[in-house]
């Protein structure tokens, strides 16, 4: 049985603000992520369980996980605008017709950014293809996707660390 192909548009904004220093990019928004409308929402995705370990708080909320983004300077915002999916699968494999958001636009209205974290490698690849000459450091993180099981949590958690010591430079 074959599933139909969506055209999706990213379906909520950039955590972020004035005085947000790191940028924190994933690909687009599992199906999870939709259906919250929110980052990382995805009950087996180990990304907000390692922040909270990392700088030792609880978020229980998206609410929480977003006012404490903000407090820590820190946004949140996927590679792509607009792709095509097949129906019933988040996999960046599946991911097709990728469309990024507009990063110069995005860099000019948030000049305080530092420092780039990837979730991921299509994240990665597709930033560096279309805007390689913005000259802002860049770090490649493990996935935190529950797909991503050829590492552990505390060696992702160990990467992740990066975050904090970014922050606290």
């Amino acid at each position: 049985m074959n599933n139909s192909v969506q055209l999706l548009h990213h379906p909520f904004d950039a955590i972020v603000d004035a005085n947000s220093k790191v940028l924190i990019l994933g690909s687009f928004p599992s199906i999870k992520s939709f259906e919250e409308n929110f980052y990382y929402a995805h009950p087996r995705n180990q990304f907000w369980p390692i922040i909270e370990e990392i700088f030792e708080v609880t978020l229980k909320t998206n609410e929480e996980k977003q006012d404490f983004a903000l407090q820590k300077c820190i946004a949140l915002w996927d590679t792509y605008a607009t792709l095509r999916r097949e129906e019933g699968n988040s996999s960046d494999s599946n991911l097709k017709d990728l469309e990024p958001n507009d990063f110069y636009a995005f860099f000019n209205t948030y000049p305080n950014i530092k420092h780039i974290f990837f979730t991921g490698r299509k994240a990665m690849e597709g930033y560096k293809k279309h805007f390689s000459d913005i000259s802002i450091p860049t770090t490649l993180l493990p996935s935190t996707s529950p797909a991503y099981a050829a590492m552990k949590r505390e060696e992702k958690k160990r990467h992740y660390q990066e975050i904090r010591d970014v922050l606290e430079k």
